[in-house]
């Protein structure tokens, strides 16, 4: 009996230049998708669900028609899976963007579905404030808005924070599907030169980096809302 080494599979992929040429700037696509959309996104989704919140009956703003249309656009835009959202906004973006393609592109898809899902997030922890909070401010003499900004907002930013984190991850995910409809960013790299061509390599490299980018951004705000909820 003889023993008999076998040889190690060598690599499908050259990292030396996969890594600085393909893989490095995905990574900046997706962080430059991730952290626009956010921006974007957030700001929109803060203030329909703070609209939402505030014109409810018997609350500050309390507006029927306003809350009925707000609801109703959220109820029926956040449940639409991204992959047909983002080819059902294709003229949108292509009149707003110049084109359906690219990272812009996906940018605007992103922003767009993300918003109504933060703003229902937004809503629903702002919903948790508790209404003597408010009376109080009301008793003191506060206007609206200040009773908005001043305790409203900053009554429910713990959670608000964590509602964020959750976002973000999502966001991550739609990035991966943009790449599918050529946005580019990891997904792409995951889709066309991992999964299409066969490399195992790369598809579980691409997974490595989406983990611990997720695992980093819940880490983050994590550390954030217990800091605020100290408070």
């Amino acid at each position: 009996m003889f023993a008999t080494t076998l040889p190690l599979a060598a690599s499908k992929t050259d990292w030396s230049e996969f890594l600085p040429e393909k893989l490095l700037p995905a990574i900046g696509d997706t962080f430059y998708m991730v952290s626009v959309t956010m921006l974007c996104a957030g700001l929109v989704g803060l203030i329909v669900g703070a609209l939402l919140y505030t014109t409810r009956e018997g609350n500050i703003f309390q507006n029927r028609f306003v809350y009925t249309i707000l609801n109703i656009l959220v109820n029926v835009i956040r449940p639409i899976p991204f992959i047909i959202l983002i080819a059902a906004l294709g003229p949108l973006t292509s009149a707003v963007v110049g084109t359906r393609l690219g990272v812009n592109a996906a940018v605007f898809a992103m922003s767009f579905g993300a918003a109504f899902a933060i703003a229902r997030i937004v809503e629903q922890n702002m919903v948790s404030i508790d209404p003597g909070v408010i009376e109080a401010a009301r008793a003191m003499g506060a206007s609206k808005l200040t009773i908005l900004f001043t305790v409203m907002i900053p009554e429910a930013l713990g959670p608000l924070i964590l509602g964020y984190t959750f976002l973000v991850i999502g966001v991550v995910d739609m990035s991966a599907m943009a790449g599918y409809v050529g946005a580019g960013g990891l997904g792409k790299i995951a889709i066309v030169d991992g999964y299409q061509r066969f490399n195992d390599e790369i598809t579980w490299a691409v997974v490595a980096i989406i983990i611990v980018l997720v695992q980093l951004v819940q880490f983050i705000g994590n550390f954030l809302a217990k800091k605020v909820m100290r408070r």
